[in-house]
């Protein structure tokens, strides 16, 4: 518990600071929404990897993880030789830190009313992603009946997401940010609605669906912190934006585990069993469709405010 402590607060405090740097060296909106789909797609490459690695380098999925943990550290430390090794050589002037006080710097962000709205849309449409994330092992094993798939079922829905991301810069630049991302939540949705309707043996059919949400997956990462990464930009307090976005990230899981769980159990549902699986599709497919729908509604009516560009 500790060490995880330890790892998760490094972990959130660089993730805070790299968003940040991201969000202050890029000139304008389009090379923010570059900077930051580069970002996610490095991330889910790294996703990928660190599923694929323990299969590869062993036979057995408890062996290839205890041989992964000899292997991570000597990656981290050359990945953090090569970070250091390139800071500062860009021949760009340092930025003095403001040294404004935590909560003024917050209550000034939260001030405004367009990152309040982007905050909604991102809280409604995280949930969404985040309770068939909590619940995609139970469903492949006890929904499918394909527990021996799930490995691979995650790999190609990642795989999508970083494939995708090309695609959502594209459209992006050329109707928007918020178009693009309302298209990709009407992607989604069918991918929902259409999972809800699967039952044993539906591994194929469920494949496609991971391909779609993950599509989706892509711009659902790329977008929503590029425009924070302008909102934050544009008030400098790009260090506060990115704390608070990562805070709301963080809560959307746990937001999404403390609804889903008790739920399944107070409907009768028990992992391995087969009480409660029309509960189980319930949480896992309509209702994150009905978070979507309500994140693309509140996205489509507060459009305007939150399509910058600079």
């Amino acid at each position: 518990a500790a060490a995880l402590a330890v790892t998760y607060l490094g972990f959130s405090a660089a993730t805070v600071a790299y968003q940040a740097w991201g969000a202050e060296i890029a000139g304008d909106s389009s090379l923010r929404t570059r900077l930051t789909a580069a970002r996610e797609g490095f991330w889910l490459l790294g996703v990928v990897l660190a599923a694929a690695l323990p299969a590869i380098i062993a036979g057995s999925l408890s062996e290839g993880i205890e041989r992964l943990s000899w292997i991570l550290p000597p990656l981290l430390l050359i990945a953090a030789i090569t970070s250091f090794a390139g800071v500062g050589t860009g021949g760009g002037t340092a930025r003095v830190p403001s040294g404004e006080a935590l909560w003024p710097s917050l209550r000034q962000l939260l001030a405004d009313v367009a990152f309040r709205r982007l905050l909604l849309v991102f809280v409604a449409n995280g949930i969404s992603a985040a309770l068939p994330a909590t619940l995609f092992l139970f469903f492949v094993a006890d929904v499918l009946h394909g527990e021996t798939a799930s490995g691979a079922l995650l790999a190609v829905y990642f795989v999508a997401g970083a494939a995708s991301l090309p695609f959502w810069l594209k459209l992006a630049a050329r109707h928007g940010r918020v178009t693009a991302w309302l298209a990709a939540m009407g992607l989604a949705t069918p991918a929902f609605a259409g999972a809800s309707l699967l039952g044993s043996g539906d591994l194929w059919p469920f494949a496609l669906i991971c391909i779609a949400s993950g599509l989706a997956l892509g711009a659902d990462l790329a977008l929503p912190a590029a425009i924070a990464a302008d909102l934050g930009q544009r008030r400098q307090q790009s260090g506060a934006c990115f704390g608070v976005w990562n805070f709301v990230a963080k809560l959307n899981l746990a937001l999404a585990a403390g609804l889903a769980l008790p739920l399944l159990g107070a409907l009768g549902y028990v992992p391995g069993g087969m009480a409660g699986l029309g509960a189980l599709t319930f949480t896992y497919a309509l209702l994150p469709l009905a978070f979507k729908l309500l994140a693309a509604t509140l996205l489509w009516r507060w459009r305007d405010s939150l399509e910058i560009r600079s």
